[in-house]
């Protein structure tokens, strides 16, 4: 299949499965924020937010090592499987041995025995989905995201409305869901017969440790760019002002939504043109126009729309969110960029690259968030999220040409940017003439980048038709 049409089609595939079942979690949210205090939503965040942060040291990184070395052409993809369970399983161990402890001690603020149950889930589920990913099995494992978020989203109805179980069921429901979408894989994808403990290598493991071990100090920064605020926020402003800020980034997430399911077709794509520079650079500068184009309007048509859109999805003790979701959709455009970069990272095998320029970033908004979260509250937490992505999207532009050069459209992009913070900056202040200078805004940014999005369509169908 054409290279173009085949990126199409698996972003087309991920999208019906990804974006459908995330959009029934949107469409809930007015369900669990009726249903949950904002205090309480701010303490199933944190737990969540914990167990997110403790995930990638228990699978010691293997899941994104997975899939590079399983999507490799000429790997033995049964060897890598068998080999990277075999760590994940050591991984899991450590887990144990750690958390069984303290959830017998007691005491501490987090339910130790959900965030232990959280994680060897999520883990499980996501190093099985990543082999599948790895096969080209895009159908697959597009369903069993739908699978994962309806079973989820039944039982947080169950443990929420029928059970009553408040917050310990909002987590439980996340469990229940990873579990038995491990289960779906292992039997659709009849992985019990890919592993075999005689295939378990030193070697292959070494490789893949090698390759992973930098993946969990990377993961573990992406965090703390994301979550570190939460934990400030908390602890200076109370958690019920963490809640209504852990509603604000719902939004946003909608940026990081699209952009994952394009990076889940996107990394294949790389990786299988890896062998030829020359065609790798051309296939990255064409992608990558386009990309710009999609990530710059769709994040402007958000802010403009974000007080709106807050008012539709969110319970009224919330709405205060609106302050601070045109900062973070701002930030959330910035990391889609900052994503696509890594993907270099990913097909070069770079990942102490990626590690690098994810700990400037991290440690900037750690420093931001103690500086600026007790003048502005949580505001200032946003802010110090943009800086952080600001100065990975920088590092990273540098970097990256180094590895692989392909074309930036740097032009369009710092002018993109500049428009997007000063359309951020309007929504935010909320003058009298708000919506006008918005839409003006809204509508330059659009101007500047739909030529190379009809461009790359252009592409896209002229491909189609000679394949």
């Amino acid at each position: 299949m054409n290279r173009y049409r085949k990126l199409f089609s698996d972003t087309v595939i991920l999208a019906f499965g990804t974006f459908g079942s995330k959009l029934l979690v949107f469409l809930l949210m007015p369900l669990y924020t009726a249903l949950l205090s904002p205090a309480e939503y701010g303490t199933a965040e944190l737990i969540t937010s914990t167990a997110n942060l403790i995930m990638p040291f228990a699978c010691l990184g293997v899941t994104t090592g997975m899939f590079r070395f399983a999507a490799e052409q000429g790997r033995d993809q049964a060897r890598v499987f068998s080999s990277g369970l075999a760590l994940v399983g050591a991984g899991f161990g450590a887990l144990l041995l750690v958390g069984l402890p303290l959830y017998a001690w007691g005491g501490l603020p987090l339910d130790v025995g959900l965030v232990i149950l959280y994680v060897l889930s999520a883990d499980l589920q996501a190093v099985c989905a990543q082999y599948i990913r790895a096969l080209d099995r895009t159908r697959l494992f597009a369903w069993q995201g739908v699978f994962n978020t309806l079973l989820t989203i039944l039982c947080n109805l169950l443990f929420l409305i029928a059970f009553g179980m408040g917050v310990t069921g909002y987590v439980l429901a996340v469990i229940v869901g990873n579990l038995c979408t491990t289960a779906l894989l292992v039997v659709a994808g009849r992985l019990w017969r890919v592993f075999r403990p005689r295939l378990v290598s030193r070697e292959t493991m070494r490789e893949l440790f090698r390759f992973s071990l930098p993946m969990i100090p990377t993961t573990i920064c992406w965090l703390i760019t994301d979550l570190s605020d939460r934990y400030f926020v908390t602890a200076i402003c109370g958690e019920a002002a963490n809640g209504i800020y852990a509603a604000a980034y719902k939004i946003p997430t909608i940026v990081n939504l699209a952009s994952g399911i394009f990076m889940q077709a996107w990394q294949f794509s790389a990786v299988a043109q890896s062998a030829d520079d020359g065609a790798c650079r051309r296939f990255y500068s064409e992608v990558f126009r386009g990309f710009l184009s999609l990530v710059f309007i769709g994040a402007a048509v958000l802010l403009l729309l974000s007080r709106f859109l807050c008012r539709l999805l969110l319970d009224s003790s919330y709405f205060e969110a609106w302050r601070y979701m045109p900062t973070l959709l701002c930030a959330a455009a910035l990391e889609a960029v900052v994503s696509f970069l890594a993907t270099v990272y990913l097909v070069k095998k770079k990942s102490m690259h990626s590690f690098l320029t994810a700990m400037a970033g991290a440690g900037l908004n750690l420093l931001l968030n103690a500086l600026m979260i007790p003048g502005m509250g949580a505001l200032g937490a946003a802010v110090a999220t943009l800086i952080g992505y600001g100065a990975v999207y920088l590092l990273r532009m540098w970097d990256v040409p180094r590895l692989l050069r392909f074309g930036l459209c740097l032009p369009r992009q710092a002018v993109s940017i500049a428009l997007l913070l000063a359309l951020a900056a309007a929504m935010t202040i909320a003058p009298p003439g708000r919506l006008l200078w918005g839409g003006l805004l809204t509508l330059g940014i659009s101007a500047l980048n739909l030529p190379a999005l009809v461009r790359g369509l252009r592409e896209l169908l002229h491909s189609r038709r000679a394949g």
